[in-house]
């Protein structure tokens, strides 16, 4: 099978009061047909997040965002800085926005400020070598590091 699969690290600095060291994380298999919202679920996922009702937002090294519809639109009005337009965290695709090798920040809860930092991989990955399967989402294959509950309990 090619080699057609990002692998994707990441490693969570802080969030909700805490800053980490050294930074638990994670290395992703992440498909050609996933989405930022695919990638933000097994983050979650792979970070023990219960509760799932804050908003998430991946910020690239070119200033733009990824996020809901909504709250990319309100971002949109912040003028804060150049006004980008979002992109839509359920449709933008992680291999067609980014090439190896890019760093981008994914933060989650707004309030608390979970925040990861993320590298794409130089090298592509095969799934099945890496994986034993061909899954339908994004799959950690390697991790480490304790990870903290989302509300210090």
């Amino acid at each position: 099978m090619a080699r057609t699969w990002l692998s994707v690290t990441v490693e969570l600095l802080g969030g909700g009061g805490q800053e980490l060291w050294p930074w638990p994380g994670r290395i992703f298999a992440v498909g050609p047909s996933h989405t930022f919202g695919d990638l933000a679920e097994a983050i979650n996922d792979a970070f023990a997040r219960w509760d799932r009702s804050h908003l998430s937002v991946f910020t690239l090294a070119d200033g733009r965002i990824i996020t809901d519809e909504d709250t990319g639109a309100e971002f949109a009005t912040m003028g804060a800085g150049p006004v980008l337009v979002p992109l839509d965290i359920a449709t933008t695709k992680v291999a067609r926005t980014l090439e190896p090798g890019a760093e981008f920040q994914f933060t989650f809860d707004l309030g608390d400020n979970w925040t990861h930092r993320c590298v794409l991989g130089e090298q592509k990955i095969d799934p099945v070598e890496v994986l034993g399967i061909r899954p339908t989402v994004p799959l950690p294959y390697f991790g480490w590091g304790t990870i903290p509950d989302q509300y210090g309990r």
